[in-house]
């Protein structure tokens, strides 16, 4: 039976916990995953967990945040005064917004905080310096 190696397309099932066993992202009740090992934006341990995979199996894999999307820095946390946003824009906590730096570069953010003279914003990942555990199952190797 052939083994995923790097080059191969695979379909995957994953399931995303992090250390309470939170699932923060799951591929079941839906299609599989498809991504080519080695080409693909996926975190590289990810990667390297399906090589050498048959089809069928399965594997769990703990990623440390600093191997996943790094630690959290509370530099990248802003609090703006809410005069600076537009009249028509009513920020929510949870919102995803995007901000313009001066050197055009866009840098998505997360509402964190809203009261009624600022607006918290934190432009860390989601997921930044939390260590991710995967099952992951290879369905086929295409």
């Amino acid at each position: 039976m052939a083994q995923a190696k790097q080059g191969d397309t695979v379909n995957v099932h994953y399931t995303g916990r992090l250390d309470d066993d939170t699932i923060f992202e799951t591929s079941q009740g839906h299609d599989p995953m498809q991504f080519t090992v080695g080409v693909d934006r996926l975190l590289p341990a990810f990667e390297e967990t399906v090589i050498g995979m048959n089809p069928g199996e399965s594997r769990t894999t703990k990623i440390p945040s600093a191997e996943a999307y790094g630690p959290y820095h509370e530099e990248m946390v802003i609090i703006i005064d809410r005069q600076r946003f537009p009249d028509n824009l009513n920020p929510e906590i949870g919102q995803e917004l995007e901000v313009h730096q001066s050197d055009g570069q866009i840098v998505p953010v997360l509402v964190t905080d809203v009261s009624e003279s600022s607006v918290t914003l934190d432009g860390n990942h989601p997921l930044a310096g939390k260590d991710l555990t995967f099952d992951i199952q290879l369905v086929e190797i295409l």
